[in-house]
């Protein structure tokens, strides 16, 4: 067993938390259960030997009593004490051996519980804001995992504790049947009076987990936009406003303390009753003669002993309904579903679709009519928003629909495995973030660029100068987020990392709306030399970019409804014209608003940062 222990211990993380089953939380439980039966069975052996190790030994000291003391035969009472000197080594030996495969059984639950959700919330990708709080996946990541480790951890005891009550229930019956059948009746009778408290626990635990990630959430919004607050000087509002949900939340935790307390308590009184009662009628029957001076002694220690086993059971239901209110959490998380369901890329077979001559392929969109021939650079114009951003979800496969609409060089993108679609599509919006790191590490997420492939990234992203200002270059350290940068900044250097993969198709979302017109300008022409014989969609309404674009697509109602150079839409399409026409103003108004007309101040601000 020790070294199925330690060859547990060498492997986590496993390797592969598998495929769980989230109909339910019971059955969630059941298969995190089956995931790790070889450990849980060890721990289940300890914790029976350990038990019934503790259940014979007021045996022992009764037969001390009556053969040794009472008898006056010092060879059974040293033959009893080398008895109990036996199994008081088996029970250290199995309790040492019980606790560690605990603490296994408890590590292995809850970290492939965070795996698991750490692989399905990147299966589901940027969909998964908009479906869920960032609160509650922190607290389903932090929280709720080691619910679900607690009640592993705490399944051998409780085996053991069953098994053991089954064994002191046979000792006691052939001793006294009377006494017997109350220890037999009594255990479940106290056992089950405290099943009411189980279901107003279960409720006020889901509720405190409920305000507890709202609070979460709230926390991690208010900390992302901390700027902004100061900006507007809001953040004594926010601040009161997490004050009340903290309050709510301690309002709520104290209400599940009320029950849980209650719970604790009667583990205590309970059991105590029950030593009293059990130890009273084995009094009468040794005044009575039907018991021996030894069988008095091993009883108490019997009812004594039956107190561990009771408040293991107790506990195990508290656990229990603690970890089924966080695997009903971790369900609701898992039964949302990865954007591309259609297929399982992940054993899709490569060879049906050649990778490598992906950049002369058109990547086509039947949804929107959308066509990006292979080696262009095609600019999509959308009249809405929200239509381009949607666009460029479906085009790199991180919205939730299917896949099929979307295909390149003929072929459904959804049908590629998960690596080969992201090494043939990469997309780059607003949104992205620059993560914690060395500056070189954070721009090369592939591990494989040299420092001349680095700069010439950052030489098309027009973001050398970022670079060279910084004391390390290349060696400086990024903090969190790139919260040292400014916006302009962070998205030039998110820009150079997405030119450095260097995809067959890269998709843009307004690459350029964070920084100056002369910065825009050259971005456009350097993006343009640099991706030619590759495929590039980039979504923006910027003339800077219009004018270098092979072909621009505008969008209306989510549909392409003209399609030609920059020039020719602006001759051909009054919305189109009205559409760019409103781009240049909002951009002109912001600019000169936050900057004293000035644009080419606006190259390193912070976005959001000015009138405010």
């Amino acid at each position: 067993m020790s070294d199925t222990y330690r060859e547990t211990v060498r492997h986590l993380p496993v390797t592969h938390p598998g495929e769980a089953d989230h109909r339910s939380p019971a059955r969630f439980l059941l298969w995190t259960a089956r995931g790790q039966w070889l450990t849980l069975l060890g721990g289940m052996a300890f914790g029976v030997t350990w038990m019934i190790a503790q259940a014979l030994t007021p045996a022992l000291i009764g037969r001390a009593i009556d053969q040794g003391v009472a008898g006056g035969d010092l060879d059974a009472l040293g033959r009893t004490a080398l008895w109990m000197l036996l199994l008081g080594s088996v029970q250290a030996v199995s309790a040492i051996m019980r606790h560690r495969f605990a603490v296994t059984n408890w590590l292995i639950a809850a970290y492939r519980t965070v795996q698991l959700v750490v692989r399905h919330v990147v299966r589901v990708g940027v969909e998964l804001p908009r479906r869920m709080p960032t609160g509650e996946v922190v607290t389903i990541a932090t929280a709720d995992m080691a619910q679900i480790g607690r009640v592993m951890d705490v399944v051998p005891r409780f085996t053991g504790s069953v098994v053991s009550f089954v064994v002191v229930a046979v000792i006691v019956l052939g001793t006294s049947v009377p006494l017997g059948l109350l220890v037999l009746v009594g255990v479940p009778v106290l056992t089950a009076t405290i099943g009411p408290l189980l279901h107003p626990l279960q409720r006020r635990a889901g509720r405190v987990r409920g305000l507890a990630a709202e609070l979460s959430t709230m926390a991690t919004d208010i900390v992302a936009g901390l700027r902004v607050l100061r900006g507007l000087g809001g953040e004594s509002l926010f601040a009161a406003r997490y004050h009340r949900a903290s309050q709510r939340v301690r309002r709520a935790g104290v209400r599940l303390a009320e029950v849980a307390s209650l719970t604790d308590a009667l583990q205590v009184l309970l059991p105590g009753v029950f030593v009293v009662v059990v130890v009273w009628a084995g009094a009468r029957a040794a005044v009575a003669g039907r018991l021996s001076p030894g069988e008095l002694v091993a009883f108490y220690g019997y009812t004594a002993f039956l107190t561990i086993p009771l408040r293991t059971v107790t506990e195990f239901a508290d656990k229990l309904v603690r970890a089924l209110v966080s695997a009903r959490r971790i369900c609701h998380l898992l039964a949302l579903g990865p954007p591309v369901t259609s297929a399982d890329r992940d054993s899709f077979s490569e060879n049906r679709f050649d990778v490598a001559g992906l950049a002369t392929a058109d990547l086509t969109d039947d949804r929107s009519g959308v066509r990006a021939r292979a080696g262009r650079l095609t600019a999509v114009v959308p009249a809405d928003p929200d239509a381009g951003t949607h666009l460029a979800d479906r085009l790199s496969l991180l919205g939730t629909a299917p896949g099929e609409d979307v295909q390149l060089g003929g072929v459904p993108l959804c049908t590629l495995s998960r690596t080969a679609l992201r090494r043939t599509v990469v997309l780059c919006d607003p949104d992205s973030m620059l993560f914690a790191g060395q500056v070189a590490d954070v721009l090369d997420v592939r591990q494989r660029a040299t420092e001349g492939d680095l700069r010439q990234a950052l030489h098309v992203a027009a973001a050398l100068d970022i670079v060279d200002s910084l004391p390390d270059g290349l060696a400086a350290p990024v903090d969190e987020r790139g919260r040292t940068f400014s916006g302009g900044q962070r998205q030039r250097l998110a820009l150079a990392r997405a030119v450095l993969a260097d995809p067959p198709v890269l998709v843009l979302v307004e690459p350029t709306c964070a920084v100056d017109a002369h910065t825009e300008a050259r971005i456009a022409r350097r993006l343009h030399a640099h991706r030619q014989g590759r495929t590039t969609v980039v979504v923006t309404t910027s003339p800077l970019i219009l004018e270098v674009a092979d072909e621009v697509a505008f969008l209306e109602g989510g549909r392409v409804v003209a399609v030609g150079r920059h020039e020719e839409l602006l001759m051909s399409s009054a919305a189109y014209h009205a559409v760019v026409d409103r781009s240049v103003g909002e951009n002109a108004g912001e600019q000169s608003g936050q900057h004293g007309g000035h644009p080419s101040d606006a190259a390193d601000r912070p976005i959001g940062e000015g009138a405010a």
